[in-house]
Order: structure tokens, then C-alpha cells, then sequence
């Protein structure tokens, strides 16, 4: 009688290749080191994935969608497109250092591959595109999350050096140009902040 198969937790697999990257480096991913850091066969690891190339796009899909399913859940409702970038930019402030870890690994796998580079373009220009950029409070959105990405990626990749003080007052800053979405007919804004 044979056994019954085994049941592969596909999270702690992806779980043991990011903390293979995150150790060690993307050149250290392979099959077998996965395998042997999360308890199976190789052939397990092969059987979920395939390739190793499917096993870092399924890392970053897994990645991605956590990211968005926070930026969602912080939008309460509101699907604008500023209410979603302010929701981006509290998720993305309240990252922590295994998230800064996590992401500088998801960016340089993804830099290896041109369709995983054309992803992440065609994510950005889906997060870009619902903004009117003749509009100063659209403008001001986008300013704001770009700017907000860019302090991310320089916090991730160990570039800049910020207190937790100084990193929520930047981000203070940026969520302030934020303003709400009115929809047409709305006041121009009279902060100044354009």
C-alpha cells in the first residue's frame, strides 16, 4: 500500500528562499538549497515551482499581493486614485526592517529578468495613470509617491540613514500633499502645498 503524498506548504517553501536571499543572495537560490532549508525533497520544490525563475516570480507575486491587500485595508473603501496612494504611502511608512529586507531582495531579483522588470513598470504606471497630471492635486499625489518610493528604495538598500522620528516626518510631509479626491468640481486647493 502506498503512502499517502505529502502536502508541500508552498508558503513555507517561498518563506525558505527568502530567507535564503535575504542571508545569503540571489546566486544562493536553488532548488536544494531551498529544499534542504525548508525540510523537503528537491524534487518537491521543483514539483511547486518548476523553475527557479517561477520560484522568485511567486516569491514576488506573494510579496506584491501582501503589499496590496495592506494598501486596501488602509484605503477603508475609497478606491481613488489618491486615496490609494495615501494608503500606499501609510503602508509603505510603516514598513519595518524585515520588510526592508524583503523588498531590496524582491527589487534585485526582479531587475534580472526583463518581463519581471516590464511587471513592475506596468504596476507603476496602473498606480500613475488614473491621475489627471494637469490637475495640482493629482500632480501632488504622484510627486508624493514617487517621492515616497524613492526614500523607500534608498531605506531598503541600506543608502540613507534615518531615525524612525525623522523617516514619519518625511512621510508626514508627503501624506499632507495628499489631499482627498472630490471628483470633478472639486476646490482647488488653497494650502499652498502645490
Amino acid at each position: 500500500m502506498a503512502g499517502r503524498p505529502r502536502i508541500i506548504d508552498r508558503d513555507k517553501v517561498l518563506d525558505a528562499a527568502e530567507a535564503i536571499i535575504i542571508r545569503s543572495g540571489v546566486a544562493a537560490l536553488s532548488f536544494e538549497a531551498v529544499a534542504k532549508a525548508a525540510g523537503i525533497t528537491k524534487g518537491g520544490v521543483q514539483y511547486c515551482f518548476g523553475t527557479r525563475d517561477k520560484l522568485i516570480r511567486a516569491m514576488i507575486e506573494r510579496w506584491s499581493d501582501s503589499f496590496e491587500h495592506e494598501v486596501l485595508s488602509r484605503s477603508g473603501g475609497d478606491s481613488s486614485p489618491r486615496a490609494i496612494i495615501r494608503a500606499h504611502l501609510e503602508a509603505t511608512r510603516d514598513s519595518d526592517e524585515a520588510e526592508y529586507s524583503r523588498s531590496a531582495v524582491m527589487m534585485l531579483a526582479q531587475l534580472q529578468s526583463p518581463d519581471q522588470v516590464a511587471e513592475v513598470r506596468e504596476w507603476y504606471n496602473a498606480r500613475l495613470s488614473p491621475l489627471d497630471l494637469a490637475d495640482p492635486a493629482d500632480r501632488a499625489a504622484a510627486l508624493a509617491l514617487l517621492a515616497g518610493e524613492g526614500a523607500f528604495m534608498l531605506r531598503a538598500f541600506g543608502l540613507v540613514d534615518l531615525t524612525d522620528e525623522q523617516w514619519n516626518a518625511l512621510f508626514a510631509d508627503l501624506l499632507a500633499r495628499v489631499k482627498s479626491s472630490g471628483g470633478p468640481g472639486e476646490a482647488p486647493d488653497a494650502s499652498g502645498a502645490d
